[in-house]
């Protein structure tokens, strides 16, 4: 199959705009809880006429400050409620809002505001507000504030409120009806994993069509009964997007600024549904794991994750068939599990998640699967800045792991015949706020992602790399590393896996650990070396005898997986502060490719040119 296509769920023309989201949502349920904010220590509620209210006070702010209609407002702050007020009080205002990373560096600043010029500037604390200042300076864009969520006098959104006085209901009624489906909303510079920042139109029309199609898709579990906890950076188009489709349904929504905090969290605020990127999976899976060793049960554990798989795999087949019998001995051993460790893990996520939604990044398949098999679905969706989120994604009673599923409807997926993913639909950019990025971003009316995939016969789709990433060695073999890496990858003590050997005579890799289960292993094998090694931040390789044997396990499983000109005949392993603000990891936690390989090419040399390495085992 080369193309597929999903029809329109839900035809909502009335609503043109974001705003008409939000004020459908207060005229008819205007008691209804939208959000839980964290004051003080405790959560309380928010009713969608007092968050409408609270809009609709800063839009009249930020009209008295002169924010005209169609003028840029910056927004850089971490995840909270006040990034939900301010993002529609500009559409309210007529405004189109930028989002800002809030651990840009200056110099990020200074391209996003030099690009957009924003008129106005609302940020999270002291930090972002010199960030924004110095970006504005460089830039040599005027402002006409800059305005902190957190309260300081004179200088806070209470301040821009208080410019607003004298703006009547009927200026901010007309501003926000100004906008129809084809203005835009928001431009999104994207994180640059392997080239310079975008900036992103999206519009209204994808905002509010993309709300509407995934609302219609997944009725079962969005919609006003649920409650979710966001704790993704809200410059990220997927945690925005999630916050648009939140606020149309009426899902509850609670902000989580800490990502650490999330676990604890979830005791609080029970969740129904959260989206989180794979890592967060990982370190669940890990951190279980972690537990049991600790009280001499990680056999114990082993088995338990191998046992969940298995029933993960039963009732994806259970899906795909409508009959699938599990053998007596799985059935037993999946109901003492589940009352040693499954029941203990759903009860760590709040006790009543029904699906969790997994994107920005590829999920191992496996780890799909265990948690199937725990009782908590994973739902895989794929999709970019330029999709406004989710294009495709797997449907409850139709999921398969390893696939990102069947289009959103109102989308178009079409495999280009080089591999490359093809998108067109509801949420599909109209392109660059450059003309001259749009040159090839365009193909037939088609989006180019730059992803390679395959359309399965019941249309679901498959990623297996990037264009981009395609490794060509001397012997002319192309290698896609993205199978393999996914297999490494997915090892707790694993960060990252890059495979190189462009132009080489073999594929090889540099293998980063993830420092707190380094540190965590090495103090549960008595190698106290090793754990003060692992938190050492300098860059260096890793030569421990245990480490290099359990590496080397995970190593010949991922050669196994793959082809014999995939496999990688050498590896190294590495610890090195790798994160976003070094320029290595967008905020999504994807390693940046080719700033990475620049940086660490020294270590890459030496795979193929001497010092020590380790072999790779072979299928």
């Amino acid at each position: 199959m080369i193309e597929t296509s999903v029809f329109v769920l839900a035809e909502r023309p009335e609503l043109r705009n974001t705003s008409d989201l939000l004020d459908e949502r207060a005229r008819l349920h205007p008691d209804h809880v939208a959000f839980q904010v964290n004051r003080g220590g405790a959560w309380q509620d928010v009713s969608t006429r007092a968050f409408t209210d609270e809009v609709i006070r800063l839009a009249k702010g930020l009209i008295g400050a002169g924010v005209g209609v169609g003028d840029a407002v910056a927004i850089m702050a971490a995840t909270r409620y006040e990034w939900a007020v301010a993002d529609f009080a500009c559409w309210y205002a007529g405004a189109v809002v930028v989002p800002v990373y809030p651990t840009a560096s200056v110099t990020q600043a200074t391209a996003i505001v030099a690009d957009a010029a924003p008129v106005v500037a609302l940020v999270g604390g002291d930090a972002e507000r010199e960030v924004m200042r110095t970006a504005h300076d460089h830039a040599e864009v005027a402002t006409r504030g800059i305005f902190l969520m957190d309260a300081h006098p004179g200088e806070d959104l209470a301040a821009l409120v208080a410019l607003g006085t004298e703006v009547g209901d009927d200026v901010v009624t007309e501003r926000r009806a100004i906008a129809g489906p084809d203005t835009v909303a928001t431009i999104v510079y994207t994180s640059g994993t392997t080239r310079a920042a975008k900036g992103v139109l999206i519009t209204h029309g994808n905002l509010v069509r993309e709300a509407l199609q995934v609302a219609a898709a997944y009725s079962s579990f969005v919609n006003e009964h649920a409650n979710t906890i966001i704790f993704l950076p809200l410059s990220h188009i997927l945690a925005r997007a999630l916050q648009v489709l939140a606020v149309g349904v009426g899902m509850r929504v609670a902000h989580l600024s800490d990502p650490t905090k999330v676990v604890a969290t979830l005791a609080e605020i029970r969740p129904t549904f959260m989206v989180v990127v794979p890592r967060v999976l990982q370190k669940i899976q890990g951190a279980a794991l972690a537990k049991a060793e600790e009280k001499r049960l990680g056999r114990v554990f082993q088995a338990a994750i191998a046992t969940a798989i298995t029933w993960g795999r039963h009732l994806e087949e259970l899906d795909e068939t409508g009959t699938s019998h599990a053998p007596i001995l799985l059935r037993v051993r999946h109901a003492f599990f589940d009352r040693l460790f499954y029941a203990k893990l759903r009860a760590l996520m709040g006790g009543r998640v029904e699906y969790l939604l997994s994107g920005a990044a590829a999920l191992e398949s496996h780890l799909s699967l265990f948690f199937r098999g725990i009782g908590i679905p994973v739902i895989e969706g794929y999709g970019l800045t330029e999709t406004t989120a989710p294009c495709t994604g797997n449907r409850p009673g139709s999921i398969r792991s390893g696939t990102v599923g069947i289009p959103i409807p109102g989308t178009t997926i079409r495999i280009a015949p080089d591999g490359e993913v093809l998108v067109k639909g509801v949420g599909v950019t109209p392109g660059y706020r450059n003309p001259e990025d749009n040159a090839d971003a365009f193909v037939d009316g088609f989006f180019r992602t730059g992803d390679l995939g395959s359309l399965d016969e019941r249309g679901r789709l498959t990623l297996s790399g990037r264009v981009k990433d395609i490794i060509v060695t001397s012997g002319g073999k192309n290698v896609v590393p993205a199978p393999w890496e996914n297999v490494v990858e997915a090892d707790p003590m694993v960060a990252y896996a890059v495979m190189v050997g462009e132009g080489k005579p073999f594929p090889a890799a540099l293998i980063l650990m993830a420092r707190e289960e380094l540190a965590a292993w090495a103090e549960r094998h008595g190698r106290p070396a090793l754990a003060t090694l692992a938190r050492d931040p300098l860059a260096r390789t890793v030569d421990d005898p245990g480490i290099m044997a359990a590496i080397g396990t995970v190593v010949t499983r991922a050669n196994q997986a793959v082809s014999r000109a995939e496999q990688v005949r050498k590896f190294r392993i590495l610890l090195a502060d790798i994160k976003e603000e070094t320029g290595h990891l967008t905020p999504t936690l994807k390693l940046k490719r080719d700033a990475f390989l620049r940086d660490f090419h020294e270590f890459v040399e030496e795979l193929y040119h001497g010092g020590k390495t380790h072999h790779g085992g072979t299928a």
